[in-house]
């Protein structure tokens, strides 16, 4: 999937004016864009910024997650609620933008792009059973299947990874796609992660193939 123009985004803007089958959506610094049905409704993501990162909302690290991060959540349940990102019966859109600091630029890898929001390495997954059984807590997410992993190459170097999953999360499995792509200058990770059941994922597929194949880096002029 290869980046796209500027010009090209504003065009598919002005189509969509004259429909509301989709809402389009692009990151505070322009550079991501994707787009969701209108029937999903838009949610606060702070909330699950935190749950992933652990920090404390009034921490320094939580101030400083605020310059470097963008994030945005889409929820189609009749009442959207951030704890749908890992579990309800209606799909859920996260996506998020990290500008990534010089540690950061130095460690990243396919496999961290793989592991940016779940642990889908084996190596992370051990690392994720291993913490919590330590502290004396019962893992929420189990039995993992791994259905499809598939690195992009994109326009000018810049580089991504698809990576669907299934987790047994409660008594229902829970099918995840997730879309990571790392910019041409290693300093910005962008991703969208789809979530739906296993069944509605078999039911709607093409859908959700259409909004992770809408997630797109805009090729900036200059």
């Amino acid at each position: 999937m290869a980046a796209t123009t500027v010009a090209a985004f504003l065009m598919a803007g002005i189509a969509a004016c004259g429909q509301a089958d989709y809402t389009y959506v692009r990151d505070r610094e322009g550079t991501t864009y994707f787009k969701v049905p209108s029937s999903f409704s838009k949610i606060d993501s702070t909330k699950i910024d935190l749950l992933l990162s652990g920090d404390h909302p009034n921490s320094e690290t939580a101030k400083l997650r605020k310059q470097l991060v963008w994030s945005t959540a889409f929820d189609q349940a009749a009442e959207p609620g951030v704890d749908h990102l890992l579990g309800s019966q209606d799909p859920f859109v996260y996506s998020t933008v990290h500008l990534l600091t010089e540690p950061q630029r130095n460690m990243i890898s396919l496999n961290t792009m793989r592991d940016f929001i779940l642990p889908v390495t084996e190596e992370m997954r051990q690392a994720y059973t291993q913490r919590l059984t330590e502290a004396g807590q019962q893992p929420s997410l189990s039995r993992f299947e791994l259905l499809n992993d598939q690195p992009i190459a994109l326009d000018d170097g810049a580089r991504g990874v698809r990576v669907r999953f299934n987790y047994l999360i409660g008594d229902t499995i829970q099918t995840f796609d997730q879309t990571a792509y790392l910019d041409k200058t290693g300093g910005t990770v962008s991703v969208l992660l789809i979530r739906c059941t296993a069944d509605c994922f078999t039911k709607r597929a093409a859908e959700f193939d259409g909004i992770a194949e809408s997630f797109k880096l805009l090729k900036m002029p200059g």
